[in-house]
């Protein structure tokens, strides 16, 4: 297993994962996959490449089974914080350890970022397996969003969670 940040030369395998992602798991995302799916490669391609981004990509073998992205702040007052976006591991490379890799490359990419002091992440409240990993590594929850995502007729509460640098 390896890791290392995505680029334009990823575009369509991190598509094909995005979208797998997108329709196995809709209620961890705030995007769709109806939105999604018609994506210009392009797009992709330029998001990877933002510098305002890091997209961590996690490879088994030269599979993409893994990704989460890291985007700090821009705004003055804001640069000491950073989120986390758009995680995803593989539904058949799950319990393998690839998340928590895949976590601590964030973790240290986003201390390597000039000022950054605090991460945070939204995650689906029943999302156990997701909040144990986070919490574990110093995640946590500091609150809670009702009915923040609705998929058809079904609402996903969120939490919160932050982890200080």
């Amino acid at each position: 297993m390896n890791s290392r940040r995505l680029t334009a030369t990823d575009a369509k395998a991190y598509r094909n994962l995005r979208l797998e992602g997108l329709q196995n798991n809709p209620e961890a995302f705030g995007s769709s996959f109806e939105e999604e799916k018609d994506f210009p490669m392009e797009l992709i391609a330029g998001r990877l490449e933002s510098q305002s981004s890091y997209t961590i990509g996690v490879f088994d073998q030269e599979e993409l089974v893994g990704v989460a992205t890291l985007v700090q702040e821009s705004m003055l007052k804001l640069k000491h914080k950073a989120g986390i976006f758009a995680v995803y591991v593989s539904s058949g490379k799950r319990g393998l350890g690839i998340g928590k890799h895949l976590m601590v490359e964030v973790i240290n990419k986003a201390k390597e970022l000039n000022g950054v002091e605090q991460l945070n992440l939204t995650v689906v409240s029943t999302n156990a397996s997701a909040k144990r990993l986070y919490s574990s590594l110093g995640f946590e929850v500091f609150g809670t969003e009702k009915k923040a995502l609705k998929i058809g007729q079904q609402y996903f509460d969120e939490d919160y969670m932050v982890l200080f640098l």
